[in-house]
């Protein structure tokens, strides 16, 4: 049997991880280098930055809702390979947008450039709409059962591995930089699709509905009747709502709570990409290949646990003075600065650990000519999901709630999706 490593020397996984690896950098390089330089330098009020940030998740989420459905049926209807090869070549064009804008903004037209850069944001979204159910359903038709879980953890560990780099080179790079680095990632990543082999339709022919509200319900409404993909979605989409709440507040946070500087929240946001990665290597070893629920309740409990010590420790600490912002090598040797950080690596892991096996239920439950609609639905619960998440952030934010309240909001969170995820357990164990 092939170890889960060893897929990398596979023809049959290695375009694909490629593809996903640095489809996930390019994204994550660019949103952080927008969201760190409209931070650092073009807001300076902690509800004007938290509030962006919201919206820029909101608009990447839009497309989940209008084209999910559409995608899923895409990907089951024609060749994903191919479908690969269309969504890579628009994100060279998405990032030309992108990068114009944050030239643009730099030149000091910031309206026009935030404009453009929130449009690339949204485009982004409807290249993410119809990746995302590829790079899950694709894994049943090139892999065998026993290496599914195996797979699916790789693509999450890679992503999450993609997100760190982003996340570092974001904060290291220029804006000029920054916008010359996209385009190429793009290049190469189109080089990389375009290898990725033939997954051509299975099963009857499938009549594709175009509009995107009818197919949306109807979308779901095939899927979560089914017990085990109820469970697994609803738990999947917790797991999203409290990382929507962690991720709108981690910048702002670093800036305004800890008085850090971008690279300091680039680091912040380089332990949890990490963590999640690491976390997804751990359960495919504790659960040796098998697709269980078997330690996701004990995962997201300990997840609340850590978010509760994150926030606790947060108010302990000692802000800088006069205006200045605290450097890395500054950060570190502040004495809270450990214990900060390891309670973010423990949030990552144990999340990693949650909601590895759980993308596996996707993809497994359901014969191979229904998965990418499958993941499909499981994208537009999570969106809605995601959503509100955001929108309890910008509400909470609106009358006064602290950073390290709303970190108590997401912890309670975690309680609820640990009793979705032991019901799934009993269920399918």
């Amino acid at each position: 049997m092939i170890g889960a490593l060893g897929l990398l020397k596979e023809r049959r996984f290695l375009p694909l991880f490629v593809t996903q690896f640095l489809g996930a950098f390019n994204d994550n390089l660019f949103k952080q280098a927008m969201v760190l330089f409209a931070t650092y330098r073009v807001f300076n009020d902690a509800r004007v930055e938290s509030t962006f940030n919201a919206c820029a998740i909101g608009l990447s989420l839009i497309p989940f809702f209008i084209l999910s459905a559409l995608s899923g049926q895409l990907a089951d209807t024609v060749d994903k390979a191919k479908i690969i090869r269309w969504v890579k070549t628009a994100e060279i064009g998405i990032m030309l947008v992108g990068g114009a804008g944050l030239m643009i903004a730099l030149r000091g037209h910031t309206a026009i450039g935030i404009g453009l850069m929130l449009g690339a944001v949204f485009l982004l979204g409807v290249h993410s709409t119809f990746f995302g159910p590829i790079k899950y359903a694709i894994l049943p038709q090139h892999l065998d059962s026993a290496h599914v879980l195996g797979g699916t953890g790789l693509i999450e560990a890679g992503t999450y591995l993609s997100i760190l780099l982003g996340t570092i080179l974001a904060g290291a790079l220029s804006v000029e930089q920054s916008s010359i680095a996209v385009l190429v990632v793009a290049a190469i990543g189109w080089v990389a699709g375009r290898m990725v082999p033939p997954a051509p339709r299975i099963g009857p022919k499938l009549e594709i509905s175009h509009n995107p509200f009818t197919s949306s319900w109807r979308l779901i409404n095939a899927t979560m009747h089914i017990p085990r993909l109820f469970l697994a979605i609803c738990a999947i989409s917790f797991f999203w709502t409290i990382g929507a709440v962690l991720i709108t507040l981690f910048p702002p946070l670093v800036k305004n709570l800890l008085t850090a500087d971008e690279r300091v929240a680039s680091l912040v946001l380089a332990i949890f990409s990490v963590g999640i990665a690491i976390g997804s290597v751990i359960i495919n070893r504790l659960l040796n290949g098998r697709i269980s629920a078997r330690f996701a309740p004990v995962s997201v409990i300990a997840m609340g646990g850590f978010v509760v010590a994150f926030s606790l420790l947060s108010r302990t600490w000692s802000p800088a003075t006069g205006g200045h912002l605290y450097s890395i090598t500054e950060f570190v040797e502040m004495p809270q600065a450990i214990p900060i950080m390891l309670s973010l690596a423990g949030i990552a892991i144990t999340g990693g650990m949650f909601v590895v096996p759980l993308y596996a239920f996707l993809t497994t439950t359901v014969t191979k000519d229904q998965t990418a609609r499958t993941v499909a639905a499981n994208n537009v619960v999570n969106s809605g999901a995601m959503v509100i998440g955001a929108a309890m952030v910008s509400a909470l934010a609106a009358i006064g709630t602290s950073p390290q309240d709303m970190l108590f909001l997401a912890a309670a969170m975690c309680l609820v999706a640990a009793w979705i995820a032991q019901k799934l357990h009993l269920a399918c164990d």
